[in-house]
């Protein structure tokens, strides 16, 4: 019997070694090849699924606005309307058929114009129901327009307040769109204050849109606004210092002085509240005479207080209500008794 050579054995073992080397490679090479080909299948797979859910909501989006130019409702239980005494309660907003608008506002003439602005026109509507309405129309020609479309109807359904108008409806027409309100019947804060008018009146129509957008309150606009398009309450604060302003001096938020020249009513007072000889000077004359002028300097210095540039300058909303509150007599709803006080010596009060 022949002895078994060591020599044979580490040949043999070698190349079994290297056998099982090869085997390795190829299965590390078919895990990666196979793990490269899953991915691929993984990645289409996630980009079909994006853009079959892509489309499915641009056909959602389609339908609906194609829902909206129809008049279909937004809630299936009011359905299909041809006015709007289903949706003349507060929290109710719904889709608008164009033509009812068109009637109800004889086809958006210039006998139901109410206003216009920057923003679009607003004309009085009259339904079936002889329910007067308010309708604004917009222009949403373009993307950016239509979704700020969106965001406004969406806002403005949600607010709910009894000192504020209420939402009613919408519509999508075209490049058109259309909000409709409650209707104001005693006018609004401008006729009030200065029996005219819809504000700013719009400048010449060749002029670029973008640069007319907030004419119709540029007036209550603070600053940081215009600068950068930050709004915050204190934005807020600087617009009611502005309506105080308003009733003081008797101007308009922006005086158009010349054809190509509008002074701001915050710009013009500001130097001369902070004199008090100059105060009684610019008050308007409408209620100069009725109250005493220790209150008029007291409403001018918060009024200068809200109007300030500086939006951490300006006071809370509540500290505001706190200074005036004393300064509104009793029937209005303050604590400033003018019967007991009429009698005193510097206070005038004519009715």
């Amino acid at each position: 019997m022949a002895a078994f050579s060591p020599g044979i054995q580490s040949q043999m073992g070698t190349e079994e070694d290297h056998h099982k080397m090869k085997l390795d490679k190829k299965i590390v090479i078919f895990l990666i090849v196979a793990c490269g080909i899953l991915a691929i299948i993984v990645l289409f797979s996630l980009f079909g699924c994006c853009i079959y859910y892509w489309k499915l909501y641009q056909r959602k989006k389609n339908a609906q606005f194609s829902e909206v130019e129809k008049g279909v409702s937004a809630t299936p239980f009011l359905g299909k309307f041809n006015s709007l005494t289903m949706v003349s309660n507060r929290g109710s907003v719904s889709l608008i058929d164009y033509k009812l608008l068109e009637k109800s506002t004889k086809n958006f003439g210039d006998d139901n114009l109410l206003g216009k602005g920057g923003f679009g026109r607003v004309y009085k509507a009259l339904l079936e129901d002889d329910k007067h309405v308010a309708v604004k129309k917009l222009d949403c020609a373009g993307e950016d327009a239509r979704r700020e479309f969106e965001n406004e109807v969406d806002l403005l359904s949600k607010i709910h307040h009894p000192n504020i108008i209420s939402l009613l409806g919408y519509c999508v027409h075209e490049d058109m769109g259309f909000i409709v309100y409650e209707l104001m019947q005693n006018g609004s804060l401008e006729d009030l204050l200065h029996a005219i008018g819809f504000g700013l009146a719009v400048a010449d129509s060749s002029q670029n849109r973008n640069k007319l957008k907030l004419s119709g309150t540029v007036g209550y606009v603070a600053p940081e606004y215009m600068l950068d398009g930050e709004l915050t309450e204190k934005s807020d604060v600087y617009a009611f210092g502005v309506v105080l302003l308003e009733l003081l001096l008797g101007r308009r938020p922006v005086e158009k002085l010349a054809p190509a020249h509008c002074q701001s009513i915050v710009t013009w007072a500001l130097p001369q509240l902070t004199s008090r000889a100059s105060l009684p000077n610019i008050v308007d004359p409408v209620i100069k005479d009725t109250v005493d002028e220790k209150y008029l300097f007291q409403v001018a210095a918060v009024a200068v207080l809200c109007v300030q540039p500086e939006p951490t300058y300006r006071p809370l909303i509540i500290d505001v209500v706190h200074s005036l509150v004393p300064l509104i007599p009793v029937e209005l709803g303050g604590t400033l008794r003018v019967a007991t006080q009429a009698a005193q010596p510097g206070f005038h009060h004519n009715g």
